[in-house]
């Protein structure tokens, strides 16, 4: 077995970008195995900041080779941008990047789909980060969507229009015209202009079966670092439905969004903030609608990587983290943003979910109509900056005392405790 996998327990920003970053050297291949621009993973390299929306979080290692998997939807115009950013700062990609064959294409009418579609919900928005994301996976289930490995056949413009057409017959069923819509700040043909030469730019990579290399290179004994994006709590089936991403964001969406088997798999590492956060609409059971809420978004700078919106803000939910932890198989834990929470007198914990007088310790079927309320359990804070200690014997008891709780109502290990942004702000426990 050789393949470890990083993913989210949470509702996304959980501070993925930071861990695959720090841990990318140890491993032969950082593979990203679904989602697409609708994420941004964060690293931060040379003391500057990089937000990654579709490229894996393993890129600035320049001796691990990062597979953009077949899970994945691609957006040649963020996609090309995302390589600019990072040829200004001297990383440069094209020596290290793969690109899956079978990986989907986000197209400019599947974005002004998603715009569409967003308006018509009215007060009922699911929160789209308006990236095209649902239309490109809806497509592609529906098996009319374009692929990279089709943007070098002749047929592919006529593919591109037909599906156009589709898509404006679709918009005007909404009452809508084609025309009302921005991309990018940007009129449709502006855009769709823009995005056909980026189609250049993709073309430059190497577009391999990626499922075969991966495979192979699991045979050779090559270490694989996969990589989520979002959160357990999006994923299409077990997140807060309707309020989720359109993929599978748990261990299992690994073997469909890579090609490898189930047997391959180690290692998994659960991410969650010492916190919880959620961008968009949906439930949020442990939501601060206060000052505390505040003075969270203002302290963990929580702000949406990709839209740019506040994220709501929350003490930490342990029936999710609970659910989390069991359908992913997690076999180590990592809690991010601790220092977040260091300026507290005292924190909440959500230990269970109250619904009809009946206790739940897991996240139920139906989070947006079942009326549960989080029974909350106060802990002592540590009220100490944790941002500069480089030792877990160096923490404060307070501090310590919380892991201890935390490890214990979860059943499982935190071997890695971040405490700050920058890769040295880190503490491995094990």
């Amino acid at each position: 077995m050789s393949v470890d996998v990083i993913l989210g327990l949470q509702w996304g920003d959980e501070g993925k970008g930071k861990i695959v970053d720090l841990l990318a050297p140890q491993y032969d291949i950082v593979a990203r195995f679904q989602g697409g621009p609708n994420a941004g993973h964060t690293i931060i390299y040379d003391n500057k900041k990089f937000i990654l929306h579709t490229i894996p979080s393993g890129i600035s290692s320049s001796k691990t080779i990062n597979v953009i998997g077949n899970g994945v939807l691609i957006d040649p115009y963020i996609f090309r941008k995302e390589i600019n950013m990072l040829k200004n700062e001297n990383i440069h990609p094209l020596s290290n990047l793969l690109i899956s064959q079978r990986a989907h294409l986000i197209t400019p009418s599947h974005r002004l789909l998603d715009a569409a579609l967003e308006k018509h919900r009215g007060n009922f928005k699911i929160g789209s980060t308006l990236k095209g994301i649902g239309p490109a996976y809806t497509d592609k289930v529906a098996r009319k969507g374009l692929r990279t490995g089709d943007i070098s056949h002749s047929s592919f413009l006529q593919k591109l229009k037909n599906i156009e057409e589709e898509h404006f017959r679709y918009i005007h069923s909404l009452g809508f015209s084609p025309s009302e819509f921005l991309i990018e700040n940007m009129p449709y043909e502006e855009y769709l202009n823009h995005w056909i030469e980026s189609l250049e730019t993709l073309k430059s990579f190497q577009i391999i079966q990626s499922e075969i290399f991966l495979n192979e290179a699991i045979t050779s004994g090559k270490k694989i670092l996969a990589e989520g994006a979002q959160g357990t709590m999006l994923d299409i089936d077990f997140g807060s439905y309707p309020f989720v991403t359109s993929s599978n964001t748990t261990t299992g969406g690994v073997c469909t969004g890579l090609g490898i088997p189930p047997s391959s798999i180690s290692k998994v590492f659960g991410i969650f903030k010492a916190y919880c956060t959620r961008v968009g609409s949906g439930p949020f059971p442990t939501e601060l609608n206060n000052e505390d809420g505040e003075k969270i978004r203002k302290a963990g700078n929580e702000f949406g990587s990709t839209t740019g919106r506040p994220r709501r803000c929350g003490w930490i939910d342990l029936p999710a983290l609970r659910y989390s932890i069991m359908i992913n198989g997690v076999t180590d834990l990592i809690i991010t943003k601790s220092d977040v929470l260091s300026d507290f007198e005292e924190i909440n914990v959500c230990e269970s979910y109250s619904k009809n007088d009946n206790i739940l310790n897991f996240s139920p079927f139906d989070f947006c109509n079942e009326d549960i309320s989080p029974v909350l359990t106060k802990i002592v804070g540590w009220k100490t900056d944790i941002t500069h200690m480089e030792k877990w014997e160096n923490m404060p008891p307070a501090f310590v005392s919380y892991i201890h709780y935390l490890e214990n109502a979860l059943n499982k290990k935190i071997s890695i405790v971040s405490t700050g942004p920058n890769r040295t702000q880190t503490i491995f426990r094990q």
